[in-house]
């Protein structure tokens, strides 16, 4: 009973001032309890009880009887239902001692809390006291003991009812044949005496006429009487046959009762009572495994109220029936009716004292009556029972009892599931233990436990109460584990599939698939993973204690019985205080797995997957239309070359992708495929058990995409989805948690996807990871095929080996994945998922964009003659600009600036690739003009390469891309101007306005020349800016060589000039790795100036422009040092090359700095001539002037003659090296000589 009905019962009611309030069917240890203290013989017994439930109303006063009150005449109210009494006045037995076989299993249904860990026994308080009176009874016990952690849970095993039972239905024959060889062949029930029956029947007329004491006597119904006296044994077999429920045992019904038995039995796979089962997180609640409040079938709590008691360290949760009344001093008080004539006992004393110890009863009313007539009553507090007269016992001693009674089943009771029987004959000292599991699966023939079923139901109950506390604590996840393989360990899957199903499903719970194990935890799990969770202290004491248990218990294997556990050899052993200590050797093997490797986790996931899966489908009978496989057979993977099945079409591949992502389904009515019905046990755990396969599959995929083994993650992702295909095949509805996660599968998928794309170097080692299968996967893929033909996603999860169909894959993955984000459903809560897939969109559309780009590029070096633009050109054009286009609206949407102008300065190299496209080239290779389809190409890339400037705004947002688009902006102002420059459309323009253009287009790519950030592009810096002074200052030359009229116009384009070349050559000389473009430069300034010279008349004049020339000139040194520098760098390396044969002269060559021997021999030919004419024209001048030539200018002619002298006699045909050489020499002793009389 989960709650007793409003108005029949109160929750967690103290029996009086002491003992306050409990709420709820809980075992939490929270609230405050004041305990109370029953001082005895000297020393203090500590006892404290909380009502965790009451069906009995508040204690009213009890009625004090008149003296003389016949007791054998009944009073009116007799047998009449009453809840002031509860089951204890039901019968005219009164109240009886005998509890049903399965009370314990009832409370602890209710107080599920409390099982495992907070409470050490749950029992009849009859049971209780019956085990504490061992050392003082001579009277049979036989009790039915079971672990659930550290709880214990005790039950009265009667025997004789076993063995009649078995007789009728051949159960328990072999428990019967063990008895009879083994233990007491000769014991019998006695008959109940006729003195029994009638004490029974005085002690409940007296109950009735305590409720009710004006109450007179009156005739009762003659059924009631003829009840009462009725004294065959038949009575109380009935009584003991109905506790038995019949749905644990084979015994059938008979044909006269079974319509009743039908409606009235309660099949363990829809109704037993355990209530609503929920899984850990997601709030994904497992079926309604059973119905909450339906524990009928002797697994009701009968109990009147059930009480937390606390016996010193002793936590136990007791069932009684006790009645109690008001009045007195005290709020509560019990009511005893004894024979004047007999004295209480020890046994009777040790009853009084413990009923009221446990329902927290401060106080005794004893009612004396001789022959049924009353004569005295008297009152007696439950602290002075144990003085009483004639029954006088020590407490201290009953103290010592319990614990040593707990701490023998403790130590003994180890195997959870198992029943172990607690045995003592009728006389005997000898106590025994056996396990009952054990002999019974010993047995030859087949045969059954009944309490299988009830055990296995509690340890799933347990273990579904830690998995709702385990949101927050990891920690019973080991003991959770433990519990539900115990449980799956009892029941046979072809009885029992529901509960063998849902405890697989909650198993694969237990491991989180979607968190990384920390250390902190694992160590938690490892702790709580053994068969029992005890702490620390108690692991302490147990390593105390092992040498002292070997030494000191009494308990053993019997020397004789070697079938029993464990034996006390004599019930006075156990008022010894601490004879027998539990060492808690619980479980040591049994420990909860935790891995950090996420494969492993996955693995235990899909195993108990499968096991739950395989336990539905024998449930299912609709078979037949199923095609016969054999799970052994692998179901292959396949992947098509597009060749052969052709490209998918956009709208058919986002169609197939969101085939399966309807919100809301239409509501099944029809059976599913394989003839589940909708809104069953089965259908519901196995969309659970679907879904569930599919993150693990997930996890694995994800897991093997990090490791760079994407065919094995692409095998994995199409199981993943082939699990959901069948999760939608069953599903009525899609939740948006799963519609979530089915997002996120896609989206993996379209990573994979494109990682495949991009590495396509290892397909033939991905192919062989995407084809292997293990058994597990196939047998999980044959139970998938019963619900569906899981064909949903196989565009989506096909290994192709065609790039451009990958890309295009990947791309549907993700507009799915983007779809599905934007429904009503999770548009409210998928912002962070939503920017992540467009940010995916948008990386799958540049690099599409990209692809065909390049294939653009190709088509352009394929072609010898480019004409004009092909068709086939132009489409790859469009198609990567579409998705350029969709990929900066997807970067867009989530404010994403540097992404889009990556995207930007991609579409400007595609406008780049156009303008090439258009440039007219002829049969011999040359080409015409520039044309103006360049001119409005290079333009639009201009305005892209612009755009994604203004989306930076600064360089701090993202130096790498702000460089990178600076550079290629850089470099498309340059190509324009250099393409103006070099093939000057003169047909359409001006060559005035060809210039201004070039201009313009240079002065804009100086701009963007970052010359004062120290970067890697530096040096490509300075070169293009050095590279456009020298065009420009040619350019200006040029114009003022041809200028003719205008000489305003000349002067300013020989500034120009002169401004540009004195730029170039000093960014040249500070590259220092290109000297043949230094050369150039200062040949070409040199030229200048003897152009300069060549409209002067007056010597003065002409000798200033000829030693300006020689400067110039001379600053040609350092070029050749550079060039000599390079040239006996690769002398070295051929040196090298000849001690190392294995190397060739060729790949010495190609391996060297580059320099163009050619373009230096070239470039010789013009220094040699120049030089000599410049040497020639000063000495012409020095020697033909009028005046007397000063010492300076004799010393100055002289050199110039000895150079030029020189430069005469140089060998035409000596080594480069040597001439080089040669040229450094002649111009450092000009230099020298200039440099000297300049000083002087």
């Amino acid at each position: 009973m989960s709650s007793s009905p409003a108005g029949d019962g109160e929750a967690d009611i103290p029996l009086d001032s002491s003992s306050t309030e409990d709420s709820g069917h809980t075992c939490t240890g929270e609230s405050s309890k004041q305990e109370t203290m029953i001082c005895s013989s000297s020393s203090e017994i500590k006892s404290r009880a909380v009502v965790k439930y009451s069906a009995a109303p508040p204690p009213t006063s009890y009625a004090v009887l008149q003296e003389k009150t016949d007791l054998k005449l009944p009073p009116a109210n007799w047998l009449r239902e009453n809840p002031q009494l509860g089951s204890a006045g039901t019968t005219v037995l009164g109240s009886s001692s005998k509890s049903k076989p399965f009370s314990s299993f009832g409370m602890a249904y209710d107080f599920i809390d409390c099982i495992g860990d907070d409470v050490d026994v749950v029992s009849d308080s009859e049971n209780i006291k019956k085990l504490l009176k061992i050392p003082y009874s001579k009277s049979h016990v036989s009790m039915a003991v079971h672990r659930v952690g550290r709880t214990l849970l005790l039950d009265e095993l009667d025997i004789q009812e076993l063995f009649r039972r078995s007789t009728q239905t051949g159960d328990w024959a072999w428990l019967k044949e063990f008895y009879q060889r083994l233990m007491d062949q000769k014991w019998q029930r006695k008959k109940k005496s006729k003195e029994h029956w009638y004490q029974k029947a005085i002690l409940s007329k007296f109950l009735y006429y305590s409720i009710n004491g004006d109450g007179a006597a009156e005739p009762v119904p003659n059924d009631l009487v003829d009840e009462e006296e009725d004294e065959d044994d038949d009575n109380e077999a009935e009584e003991l046959r109905s506790s038995w429920p019949t749905t644990l045992t084979n015994s059938p019904p008979d044909e006269d009762d079974s319509a009743a038995a039908k409606e009235e039995s309660v099949s363990v796979d829809g109704q037993f009572a355990l209530g609503h089962v929920s899984s850990v997180p997601n709030e994904q609640n497992l079926p309604t495994l059973f119905n909450e409040g339906e524990n009928s079938q002797g697994l009701r709590n009968d109990f009147v109220r059930n009480i937390m008691w606390t016996f010193e360290d002793i936590h136990m949760l007791v069932g009684s029936n006790m009645p109690i009344f008001g009045g007195g001093r005290y709020p509560a008080v019990s009511l005893r009716l004894r024979d004047n004539n007999k004295p209480i006992n020890i046994l009777t004393g040790i009853d009084y004292w413990l009923d009221n110890l446990m329902c927290n009863v401060p106080e005794l009313v004893m009612c004396f009556h001789v022959n049924g007539i009353v004569q005295k009553y008297e009152m007696i507090k439950t602290e002075d029972i144990p003085h009483l007269e004639k029954s006088t016992f020590s407490t201290r001693v009953i103290k010592d009892i319990a614990q040593n009674i707990l701490s023998f089943l403790k130590s003994n009771c180890t195997k959870e599931g198992h029943t172990y029987w607690l045995f003592k004959a009728s006389g005997s000292d000898i106590v025994k233990l056996y396990d009952l599991t054990t002999l019974c699966e010993e047995a030859e023939e087949e045969c059954e436990n009944p309490f299988t079923l009830p055990v296995a139901v509690l340890l799933y109950k347990v273990a579904s109460n830690l998995v709702l506390k385990t949101h927050q604590n990891r920690k019973h996840y080991g003991t959770i584990r433990t519990l539900l393989l115990n449980c799956i360990k009892l029941l046979d899957q072809d009885t029992h599939p529901q509960i063998i199903a849902s405890a697989n499903y909650m198993l694969s719970e237990l491991f989180q698939l979607d968190k990384p194990t920390e250390e902190d935890e694992g160590e938690s799990l490892r702790a709580g993973g053994s068969e029992d969770s005890y702490s620390d202290e108690e692991r302490e004491e147990e390593e105390e204690l092992t040498e002292e248990s070997d030494e000191n218990s009494s308990y053993s294997r019997a020397q004789r019985d070697s079938k029993a556990v464990a034996v006390i050899r004599s019930v006075v052993e156990l008022s010894v205080p601490e004879k027998y200590k539990s060492t808690h050797q619980i479980r040591p093997n049994c420990s909860f797995p935790v891995s950090q490797d996420k494969e492993e986790r996955c693995r235990h996931v899909l195993s108990y997957v499968l096991k739950g899966l395989k336990a539905i489908d024998l449930t299912i009978k609709k078979e037949s239309d199923l095609p016969a496989a054999d799970p052994n057979i692998p179901i292959p993977l396949k992947y098509e070359e597009r060749s052969t099945t052709g490209a998918c079409t956009p709208e058919n591949g986002l169609s197939l992708l969101l085939e399966r992502t309807g919100i809301v389904l239409e509501d099944q009515k029809h059976p599913t495929r394989s003839g589940m019905i909708p809104g069953s046990w089965q259908h519901r755990l196995k969309m659970q058990l679907f879904l569930k396969a599919s993150k693990a599959y997930y996890v694995l995929s994800d897991a093997a995409t990090n490791l760079l083994k994407y065919g094995r993650a692409l095998r994995y992702i199409k199981l993943s989805l082939q699990c959901y295909d069948s999760y939608c095949s069953v599903s009525g509805a899609l939740h948006p948690h799963v519609l979530h996660f089915h997002s996120q599968s896609l989206s993996l998928c379209g990573d994979i996807q494109l990682m495949l794309a991009q590495n396509a170097n290892n397909r033939e080692a991905y192919l062989e990871e995407y084809n292997y299968q293990t058994k597990e996967d196939q047998e999980i893929l044959h139970s998938l095929h019963r619900e569906s033909s899981c064909q949903a996603f196989n565009m989506a999860t096909d290994l192709s080996m065609d790039s451009e169909y990958q890309l295009f894959v990947s791309c549907k993955c993700y507009e799915a994945a983007h779809e599905l984000l934007l429904c009503d459903a999770l548009k409210d809560g998928a912002g962070e998922q939503l920017k992540q897939v467009l940010k995916r969109l948008g990386n799958i559309r540049n690099e599409m964009g990209v692809f065909y780009m390049n294939q653009a590029a190709a088509l352009q070096t394929e072609k010898d003659v480019k004409k004009s633009v092909s068709v086939a050109e132009q489409e790859i054009w469009k198609k990567s600009f579409g998705f350029f286009e969709k990929g900066m609206k997807d970067f867009e949407a989530i404010g994403d600036r540097t992404n889009t102008a990556l995207l930007l300065c991609n579409t400007g190299r595609l406008m780049r690739i156009c303008a090439q496209a258009h440039s007219p080239v002829f049969d011999d290779l040359s080409r015409d003009e520039f044309s103006p389809e360049e001119a409005l190409y290079h333009n639009k890339a201009i305005d892209y390469y612009l755009r994604a400037i203004k989306s930076l705004t600064t360089r701090e947002s993202h130096p790498a891309v702000w460089d990178s688009v600076n550079w290629e902006l850089s470099t498309t102002y340059f190509t324009l101007a250099t393409l103006l420059q070099d093939y000057a459309p003169l047909s359409r323009k001006a060559q005035e306005q060809i210039e201004r253009e070039v201009t313009e287009a240079m002065m804009k790519s100086l701009k963007y020349c970052d010359l004062q950030t120290e970067s890697a592009r530096q040096p490509l810096y300075q070169y293009r800016a050095a590279t456009i002074h020298h065009r420009l200052a040619s350019m200006y030359h040029s114009c003022f060589r041809n200028q003719v009229g205008d000489e305003h116009l000349r002067k300013q384009h020989r500034s120009l000039a002169e401004l540009h070349y004195s730029k170039a050559i000093s960014l040249f000389l500070s590259l220092r790795d290109a000297p043949c473009e230094l050369l150039r430069t200062l040949l070409e300034r040199v030229a200048f100036a003897e152009f300069t010279m060549a409209g002067q008349n007056s010597s003065a004049a002409k000798m200033k422009s000829l030693t300006a020339a020689l400067d110039i000139m001379t600053e040609t040194r350092h070029a050749f040092q550079l060039i000599h520098k390079e040239l006996m760098e690769e002398e070295m390396e051929k040196e090298l090359d000849v001690t190392e044969p294995g190397e060739s002269s060729d790949s010495v060559n190609d391996d060297g700095s580059g320099l163009n021997i050619q373009e230096v021999i070239k470039l010789i030919g013009v220094f040699e001539p120049s030089f000599s004419f410049l040497l020639l024209q000063i000495i012409k001048i020095l020697t033909t002037i009028k005046r007397k030539p000063s010492s300076k200018e004799e010393e100055l002619l002289k050199t110039y003659k000895s150079v030029y002298s020189k430069l005469l006699r140089a060998e035409k045909n000596a080594p480069l090296l040597t001439r080089v050489k040669f040229y450094i020499e002649l111009l450092n002793q000009l230099k020298a000589e200039t440099e000297s009389n300049t000083d002087s």
